[in-house]
């Protein structure tokens, strides 16, 4: 007799990856959208002589909520010019991850909710003219973005925790400073274009 057996027991790392890669997802959303008030939090406290305070508050959105590990090592004080360094390039990705996070808003109101936000009448909508139709249109439309999205998010804040790693001392990378420059041109770039379509 055979038994027959789901996808999930066939194969548990299937599963774990996915598990992984959402947690991840989700924990890069919540860490981009703390970045500008931290931020902004350091831009103040560092010059009043509380630049261990703001290092702490990045070590601990670091290792708390992504889960990465700590510089290995003794860790160094960080002075006040190095924070407020520190919390400028924070708040240039930050306001970056506001257009990713903005997609994100948006497949939730525009996709998911759709037609509940908007009342009709879906003659001219995509999937129109029947509310069900224009519904899942805009759902199915919103599902690549909000992936994109959560992808840049993902990047977004994998290269902000290694910027974090140099408040404790590690060497930071060669390509650190100028790809979070690119990073910051590109959103802002892509933020410019999109205001030119509305």
């Amino acid at each position: 007799m055979t038994t027959v057996t789901d996808d999930a027991t066939r194969h548990p790392t299937m599963l774990s990856r996915s598990y992984r890669t959402v947690r991840l997802a989700g924990r890069s959303l919540v860490y981009c959208a703390a970045l500008v008030p931290v931020a902004v939090i350091a831009l103040v406290a560092a010059p009043l002589g509380r630049a261990d305070a703001a290092a702490a508050r990045w070590r601990a959105l670091r290792t708390g909520l992504l889960a990465a590990p700590p510089v290995a090592g003794p860790g160094r004080r960080p002075g006040p010019v190095a924070v407020t360094g520190h919390a400028l390039l924070s708040l240039l990705l930050g306001v970056t991850a506001l257009v990713p996070l903005g997609v994100e808003l948006l497949m939730v109101l525009r996709g998911v909710l759709y037609g509940i936000v908007d009342p009709g009448p879906y003659t001219n909508s995509w999937g129109g003219p029947t509310r069900a139709g224009a519904w899942l249109a805009h759902f199915l439309v919103g599902l690549p973005l909000a992936a994109a999205g959560l992808a840049a998010l993902v990047g977004i804040a994998a290269v902000h925790q290694r910027l974090t790693r140099g408040l404790d001392g590690a060497r930071p990378a060669p390509w650190l400073i100028p790809v979070t420059l690119l990073i910051a041109a590109a959103g802002a770039l892509l933020f410019v274009a999109w205001t030119h379509q509305i």
